[in-house]
């Protein structure tokens, strides 16, 4: 069912209305008797795209091309893989000094080069996002340089239910919440409120597509993967980086393929791929990785499914999982 190895050529939310609802209605009641925070001056428009608009969500597919395009030039006779696609077309102009210094003419890339990336996203979540957007302002930009995200989810306790709960975070995080959403509106920043779903989630049903590269503020950040998206998780400076256009600077990963042969069946799941995996490779198998998966086994997986595998890279401390799916 499931084979790795190291490649060194080419490899062959739902959201919750009734909660988002009483969310919403929570946090206007709370806004209504109290002085708001900063707001978008009317004659202010920001320079990046609405971070609703489909141009936001949809990756620079025409740039990334001709990124890699460039990026062949340098590499003439080096096959790449698709991971090592996605991320060397996020290079720009910075590509010969990432891929040629240090790294014996572009043979010994991987492990060796230190890779300067410009992301096309970023996604924080609450607990996160506070200190990168009090690091943000300092920088006096009127708004991010690339499409970003807030979610409010991991300041939320479970205890009693959704409901319960839900009214409770929002009490008892209110100047939080109220921060977050007033910064999301004057730089630009799309805000989802506690009760609008995990962060994951959302980011996959609403961001994800495939060349995709973003980081995102918690180590299961790597969900986006099921649908080919390259995404990393980061701490706060490092999306901080991202945000004001400067690139994220990154030592090359190294590959590991797994090829996954025939189907899930029975009681099998998703799951228990990972599971398996993180039992051959261990709590630190797959540091300095990418886990890249491919073969036929891959396109009997549902998108939640490759997901779900994703979401577990950090289990095996691997920079992320990618499912090659054509």
């Amino acid at each position: 069912m499931l084979a790795a190895r190291r490649t060194a050529a080419s490899l062959p939310a739902r959201t919750q209305h009734s909660l988002f609802t009483t969310s919403r209605s929570l946090l206007s009641a709370k806004h209504a008797s109290s002085k708001g925070f900063a707001t978008v001056a009317s004659d202010q428009q920001p320079s990046s795209p609405s971070a609703s608009s489909l141009e936001s969500r949809t990756p620079p597919y025409g740039k990334l091309l001709r990124n890699l395009h460039e990026v062949r030039k340098l590499l003439p006779n080096h096959k790449l893989t698709l991971a090592e696609k996605i991320v060397y077309s996020h290079l720009g102009e910075n590509a010969e000094e990432s891929l040629l210094s240090n790294t014996n003419g572009g043979r010994d890339i991987r492990g060796n080069a230190s890779l300067k990336l410009l992301v096309d996203r970023v996604a924080m979540q609450d607990a996160s996002a506070q200190m990168a957007l009090l690091q943000f302002m300092t920088c006096n930009l009127p708004s991010t340089a690339v499409p970003s995200s807030i979610h409010c989810d991991h300041m939320i306790v479970g205890e009693q239910g959704a409901e319960v709960d839900l009214r409770s975070s929002i009490a008892g995080n209110s100047e939080v919440y109220d921060f977050l959403e007033s910064a999301g509106k004057k730089y630009g920043i799309e805000f989802w409120p506690p009760g609008a779903g995990i962060i994951h989630q959302t980011v996959l049903e609403n961001y994800s597509a495939p060349g995709l590269m973003s980081l995102g503020t918690d180590s299961h950040s790597p969900n986006a993967g099921g649908l080919g998206a390259i995404t990393i998780g980061v701490g706060g400076a490092d999306a901080v980086d991202a945000m004001v256009g400067a690139a994220w600077e990154l030592k090359a990963p190294k590959i590991l393929g797994v090829k996954l042969t025939g189907e899930l069946s029975g009681w099998a799941s998703p799951k228990d791929i990972i599971l398996y995996l993180a039992g051959q490779l261990t709590v630190r198998g797959g540091t300095g990785y990418i886990i890249e998966y491919f073969g036929e086994g891959v396109k009997s997986l549902s998108c939640t499914g490759m997901a779900t595998v994703c979401n577990m890279v950090c289990s095996i401390l691997s920079f992320l999982h990618l499912h090659n799916n054509d």
